[in-house]
């Protein structure tokens, strides 16, 4: 397995973890390739930001790997964010717009995620950045 570092820039932190997906698909695929022809469904759930990233791009890997998704676009449904009492977790539910192809889009042995230590999510000027590493 190899390191590759993942950065993603969004004027949002919506935008930016939909740009951390796409560059994590990009590992494998041209998506500039890929035809929006079918729809898969993501949820994640953390109780940080980080560990949210960290579910949400395993679940998006997982799609990648087992069904041979490559991914064009994401269209968030929810993107709950907000501390609450009581320690309920952080979500999301996405719709990732793209198509099977098997050759393409399937990795050698998947992606694995730095742990949620590993990872950076900071505000810019006129948005968020994400950093972070996956073995590939």
């Amino acid at each position: 397995m190899s390191a590759r570092e993942i950065v993603a820039q969004g004027r949002t932190l919506q935008q930016a973890f939909g740009e951390a997906a796409l560059a994590m698909f990009a590992l494998a695929v041209d998506l500039g390739a890929v035809q929006p022809r079918e729809v898969r469904e993501v949820r994640a759930h953390g109780t940080s930001l980080e560990s949210l990233l960290v579910h949400w791009i395993t679940e998006c890997g997982y799609v990648q790997d087992i069904e041979g998704f490559a991914c064009r676009s994401v269209d968030f449904a929810v993107f709950d964010v907000e501390r609450k009492p009581g320690g309920e977790p952080m979500r999301l539910h996405a719709f990732l717009h793209g198509e099977v192809d098997a050759e393409d889009a399937r990795s050698d042995g998947g992606f694995e995620v730095a742990s949620a230590g590993a990872i950076e999510i900071r505000p810019l000027d006129e948005g968020y950045e994400i950093r972070f590493t996956v073995q590939t």
